[in-house]
């Protein structure tokens, strides 16, 4: 089994912190820009598309999927 994968995801609009939890991500940031950084720990492809498709079942535009190399 391979260790766990951090992603940043880049989405467009401001979510409540609750949604951080709600989502499964350790780290949400209100960018200025008014976009929504959510920082992710998943154990796999599946559990990441897991979250993608949460994050489209809540009518959100995803900006951005990258795999951040820093440990959340």
């Amino acid at each position: 089994m391979s260790a766990p994968l951090d992603y940043e995801v880049r989405i467009a609009t401001h979510l409540d912190e609750h949604w951080a939890t709600s989502l499964g991500c350790s780290v949400l940031i209100h960018e200025p820009d008014g976009t929504t950084t959510l920082r992710c720990r998943v154990q796999d492809q599946s559990e990441l598309h897991g979250l993608l498709g949460r994050i489209r079942d809540l009518g959100i535009d995803l900006i951005s999927v990258r795999r951040d190399a820093r440990h959340i």
